[in-house]
């Protein structure tokens, strides 16, 4: 198994983007990734395909994600943790439902 701090670090190895631009192209690829999920997902709702292909495209997501969380300067292993301690908390106060950033 591998841990989502040793995904990120390899998943760097690969990256090659413009420096510059870092967390613009790398917004941008994540809701592009993002978008081929939801378009897979129409396909499998709409023709009745297999949603196995969705994998790859996850993968991307993930990929995209990694590398913004590292050129923010946080680790997906923190990324997760916030995010957990984000949805239990809210669960304790009963306000998973609904919308907004200050539940």
């Amino acid at each position: 198994m591998m841990y989502l701090s040793q995904y990120q670090s390899k998943a760097k190895e690969t990256a090659i983007y413009p420096e510059d631009k870092a967390l613009e192209y790398l917004a941008l690829g994540l809701t592009g990734e993002a978008g081929e999920v939801a378009n897979k997902v129409k396909k499998v709702i709409r023709d009745g395909s297999s949603p196995d292909n969705i994998i790859h495209e996850l993968g991307d997501v993930m990929w995209y994600l990694a590398m913004l969380s590292t050129e923010l300067g946080y680790s997906l292993d923190t990324v997760a943790d916030k995010n957990l301690w984000k949805l239990a908390n809210r669960k304790t106060r009963n306000v998973l439902g609904g919308s907004g950033d200050n539940r």
